[in-house]
């Protein structure tokens, strides 16, 4: 039997785009996956969303939280896939072969983790694409000239959480960067890079949505080095947002 893969949505508030993230999460051709949906007690109606598609949903849990990365981490805690994934309740898979073709990249490369490309899309009209981000084939030591895979196409693993951690929630927006610079670049779990865009992602994102919200992001950044006992390159810091930048001439 191929491996069961863990989907996990987070959602507070999200009515109006979470069903366009369970319709492409239920309609993927891949049949062993876990659905799991952590809500943060929404008060609208998200949940009532969300039952509609209780057939296609292994686990809803809708309770207050300490965030986002707390969810994560309640998801990936009950998560009983070989392999997770995490889709935020505003952005969604590209089509239904997502799941089939990580698998098989998982399968083809015995790798311990994956990452893929992907594209901002406008929030109403999401054939409309603000941002391209190809990620390329990873290369050793390149978070330390900047780079980091986007989050919403990282699968790892699930032993991998069990042993190295879940998110920490020390860091308010730069969790998801140092989960994966814990694992790829401190433990060096070997990724495989599926190479084509596999999520789409609505604009808007906390981390970049200003400049004083960029700075903050810097430090937290700085934070993730730290607590993994790890250097950064004196650019680092710098090049990991410039390198953004490439994003918003591929689209």
């Amino acid at each position: 039997m191929k491996p069961k893969v863990s989907i996990i949505t987070v959602s507070y508030n999200a009515e109006r785009f979470i069903e366009d993230t369970i319709k492409s999460v239920v309609n993927q051709d891949y049949q062993n996956i876990e659905y799991i949906i952590i809500d943060g007690h929404s008060k609208d109606n998200t949940l009532k969303i969300c039952n509609q598609y209780k057939d296609d949903i292994d686990i809803l849990v809708s309770e207050p939280d300490k965030g986002i990365y707390d969810a994560m981490n309640k998801g990936v805690q009950r998560a009983t896939g070989n392999i997770v994934g995490i889709l935020n309740a505003d952005d969604f898979y590209i089509d239904s072969t997502v799941i089939s073709s990580v698998v098989d990249t998982f399968l083809e490369t015995k790798a311990s983790c994956l990452f893929a490309d992907l594209v901002y899309v406008d929030q109403d009209d999401t054939n409309k694409i603000t941002r391209t981000w190809i990620s390329g084939e990873y290369k050793q030591n390149a978070f330390l000239k900047g780079w980091m895979p986007p989050h919403p196409t990282f699968f790892l693993e699930k032993k991998w959480y069990d042993t190295y951690g879940l998110y920490n929630l020390d860091l308010k927006s730069a969790a998801d960067y140092e989960l994966m610079l814990r694992m790829i670049h401190r433990y060096q779990r070997q990724p495989a890079y599926l190479n084509k865009i596999i999520t789409k992602m609505r604009v808007g994102g906390v981390s970049n949505s200003s400049f004083k919200n960029r700075i903050k992001a810097n430090k937290e950044d700085r934070m993730a080095w730290k607590i993994n006992g790890l250097t950064p390159g004196s650019l680092t810091l710098i090049r990991k947002p410039l390198s953004k930048l490439r994003q918003f001439f591929k689209s």
